[in-house]
Formats: structure tokens, sequence, C-alpha cells
């Protein structure tokens, strides 16, 4: 295979990878510390269950504020640009995510310290609100013809290499420091870590140029005044079908990761490093099914490879529920496995699919207002939604919200078409 383009292209690739390496680092902290230490540390409850309903609820908070995010990253990516836009949206995730680790518990400062925990939860979401559409644009608005996907796919590998750098780095201190020191200090050097990464990404970001896609378009045409007006107003059928293309990812990537974590924790009785290893080993497959659904998307289609996947997410929902319900700590492995990989065949070709369903004057826009709005759905309401259902006893039930997920995106993968301008030749 011809490696050319990556050579050629290697700054943009880094840059994209890094960044959201950077990102999903920040999220997936977050989503940990969630799991196994908020609870106690931030929220009153009665029980250890519904203090990990709380913490799992902000959680989710920051799905609410990404769409917000992608609304005034997504104007300024359209109308300034993708690169600035980029630098201002890491620098939010990392700030926000730093203070988190200077927070005061709720034995402290009361009701105090969870308000100023969502309110930094906010920061996070609203961050990343404009991360991955702008990164994403970054790879594929440079890609030549024939490797959209492979591009593409450069942003997707930054969620793996951030649940990986953020669940290692908490089996490390779990394995290292006791409970006491782990629930007292040991949760917060996560947080602070994530400086040094911002740091490397902001360095990054800012020794790249403009992408090509952007740069002709602004040539040709000036820059819509209101890009979210127009998105809604003439593309809210792309808006719509995008967004539900997306639903399947987050739903199986937050219910293997964050709730399955707290559920055999809390619920079940597994030790926390146990679980963790086991989480790492299995976010492998994501990375696996990342890089094989970027290859067989360029040589297929993207939208052929998003409906296989959107179909296995069925299936998985099946099998997802009973696995963890009663299954061995082996179970549970190859379920999770499974799990990601089917993410990776609903997760890796997004970025190149996306793109194709709005102009290039709206892209940043309309692909980030789409991929946070989805992410409601999947990423907030599935946690929280199945946490519900384990408190009523239906564990076995929670991957039934998987196969709705699963159709749900196949549904928007349907829907969507690409639109026919020049500027997507390429595609």
């Amino acid at each position: 295979m011809d490696i050319t383009p990556l050579r050629a292209n290697s700054r943009v690739l880094v840059a994209a990878l890094v960044g959201t390496s950077v990102e999903f680092y920040d999220f997936y902290v977050y989503a940990t510390a969630a799991a196994l230490v908020f609870g106690p540390l931030f929220f009153p409850a009665e029980s250890d269950a519904a203090q990990l309903l709380f913490s799992l609820m902000s959680f989710g908070l920051a799905f609410l504020a990404r769409p917000f995010g992608a609304i005034i990253f997504g104007h300024y990516g359209d109308r300034l640009g993708r690169k600035s836009t980029l630098v201002f949206s890491l620098l939010l995730m990392g700030i926000s995510t730093l203070l988190i680790a200077f927070l005061p518990t709720y034995q402290m400062v009361g009701w105090v310290a969870p308000l100023l925990l969502c309110i930094l939860r906010f920061g996070q979401g609203f961050g990343l609100g404009g991360e991955w559409g702008g990164a994403v644009l970054l790879a594929v608005e440079n890609a030549p013809k024939g490797w959209e996907a492979r591009f593409g796919a450069a942003p997707q590998l930054g969620a793996p290499i951030g649940f990986l750098a953020a669940n290692g780095l908490f089996l490390l201190l779990g394995l290292w420091l006791d409970d006491a020191a782990f629930d007292s200090w040991g949760w917060r050097v996560p947080f602070l870590l994530s400086a040094i990464l911002v740091g490397l990404g902001l360095w990054v970001r800012l020794n790249i140029s403009e992408t090509r896609d952007f740069a002709e378009a602004k040539d040709t045409e000036a820059p819509v005044a209101m890009p979210f007006t127009r998105v809604v107003s003439q593309h809210w059928g792309a808006l719509i079908a995008a967004s539900a293309g997306v639903v399947a990812c987050f739903a199986i990537f937050y219910l293997s990761t964050a709730f399955a974590l707290g559920h055999m924790t809390t619920v079940r009785g597994i030790d926390r490093e146990p679980m963790l290893a086991l989480q790492l080993a299995a976010n492998l497959f994501l990375a696996l099914g990342i890089v094989l659904s970027a290859i067989w998307s360029d040589r297929v289609s993207s939208r052929f490879v998003l409906g296989a996947g959107a179909a296995a997410t069925v299936v998985l929902g099946l099998l997802f529920g009973p696995a963890l319900a009663g299954g061995s700590l082996l179970v549970v492995f190859l379920t999770l496995a499974f799990a990601l990989l089917v993410m990776g065949l609903v997760y890796g070709p997004l970025g190149a699919w996306m793109p194709t369903l709005f102009p290039v004057q709206l892209r940043y826009t309309g692909t980030s207002i789409a991929f946070n709005g989805g992410g409601i759905v999947g990423g907030a309401v599935a946690p929280v939604a199945a946490q519900m259902l384990t408190n009523m006893g239906g564990i076995s039930l929670v991957g039934l919200f998987l196969s709705a997920a699963g159709l749900v995106t196949l549904l928007g993968i349907m829907l969507g078409r690409p639109i026919p301008v020049p500027s997507q030749s390429r595609w």
C-alpha cells in the first residue's frame, strides 16, 4: 500500500490525533472518576447506588453543554477557520479539567462542592463541543482522493488513546495507593497531569496551516454570516440524519466504560484494579475496529460500513445485559471487547461520512451540532437510564438500549445523503 499521502500530511494527521487524544483523555478522566469516587466525595445520598446515579448525572451534564459549544465554535470555525477555533476549544477543555483537581469535597464545603464540579464539567463539555468536528475537518479537508476515511479516522483514534491514558493512570494509582490515599488525593493526579498534555496539544496545533477545502471555499465565496441559522433552516434533514447516525457509537462506548465500571465495582463487588485492567484490554479492540473500518470504508463506502456497524449494534444489545448480569469476568471481557470492536465500525467512518452531508461553509457547524446532539441521547441518557434500570432490578434489559440505538443509527444512515457541491468533488 502506498503511504505517500500519510507522509505528505503527517503534521496535519498528528495535529488531529494529538488534539483529540488530549481532549478525550480529559473527558474520560472525569468518566472514570465519576464511576469510582465522585459519588461519595461530592454527592450526599442514602445509598451507594444513589450516589453513583448522581455522579453519572454530573457526567451526563457535559453532553448537554456540548451542543452549545458546537454552535459557538462551529460559528467561528466556519467563519474564521478550523485552526484557531481548535486551539481555543482545547484550551477551554484543558483549563476546566485542571481546575477539577483543586476542588473541595462535599464534606469540606457542602453543596458548593457539587455546584463547582458541575460548572467545570459544563466547561469540559462546552470545549469538547467544538473539538471533534474541527479535528475531523482538519484531517478530511486535507485528504487526497480515496483516503478520506483513513484520514478521517485519525481523530477517532484519539478516543482509545485518551481512554488508555486515563484509565491506565487510574489503574497505576490504584495499584500504588491504598484506598484512603486514593480517595483523599490520588484521584486528583490525572486531572493535574492534563495540563502537560494540553500544552503538547496546543504546541502541535499552533504549527499547522488552514485546511485546503476551507481556504478554497473562502477564496470563491464569502463566509456565511450565521452558520447555525443556515444549517437549521436549509439543512435540517441532514442535521437530523447525522445526529441519528452517531447515537450508536456513544451508547456503546459509555455503557461499556462508565456504566460497566460503576456497575461491576459498586453492584457486583469486583475490585477496581481488575476491572480497569479488563477495560484497558477491551479498549484495544476499539482501536482495531476504527482502523479496519477506515480501510474498509475507503474500499467500499463509509455509509455501507456504518450500516453494517449499526446492524451489529442491534445484535450486541441482546448480549450485553445478560453478560453483565451474571457472567464471569471472562464473559464480561469478551462482551466488552466485542462491543468496542462494533463501536469501531460505527465510529471510525463518521469522519468521512458526516462532512459529505453539509457544504464546506457550514461543515464545522453542521458536523459539530449533529455529533454532539446525538451524543445527548447516546452518551448522557444511556448511562443514567442503564443505572436506573439496574436500581429497579433490570440489568438484563440494559442492552435493549443498545439495540434501540443501533436502529436509530441505521435509520439516520439510510436518510443521510451527500450533497452535490463542487468542493466535494473529491468525495
